[in-house]
């Protein structure tokens, strides 16, 4: 496996450990719908939140969080309403972004941007 699958899965798995720990129910993990992918689906305070991971070795070039571009936006929410309907899910949704990058000794810290865009941004 490239050495950049890695680093995704370790912070797909860091994420997850994450939002565990801060009450968050882990719904599915890795869910695809036709071109797109949902990182993580969890569930808290009465809604369904959308989480995309994004990790980089370095932020040297571009943050996690700003390869959330349009077209991803826009796979993502159609994947998010194919899951609501799939699994006849009837809560409100929010879409996060959790952000992994090492911090100057190596050790990945976690950011996590909630309500970080909207479906609307898909458009």
């Amino acid at each position: 496996m490239a050495e950049h699958n890695d680093l995704g899965k370790l912070a797909e798995d860091l994420a997850a450990e994450y939002l565990i720990k801060k009450g968050y129910k882990i719904l599915t993990r890795n869910f695809r719908f036709q071109k797109a992918e949902i990182d993580i689906l969890a569930e808290k305070d009465n809604l369904v939140i959308i989480i995309e991971v994004k990790a980089r070795s370095t932020d040297a070039f571009i943050l996690p969080q700003e390869a959330v571009n349009k077209r991803k936006i826009k796979l993502i929410v159609s994947a998010a309403n194919h899951y609501l309907e799939e699994f006849n899910k009837n809560l409100e949704v929010r879409f996060d972004i959790i952000s992994v990058l090492p911090d100057e000794t190596g050790k990945l810290m976690i950011e996590h941007i909630q309500d970080a865009f909207e479906a609307f941004d898909a458009n």
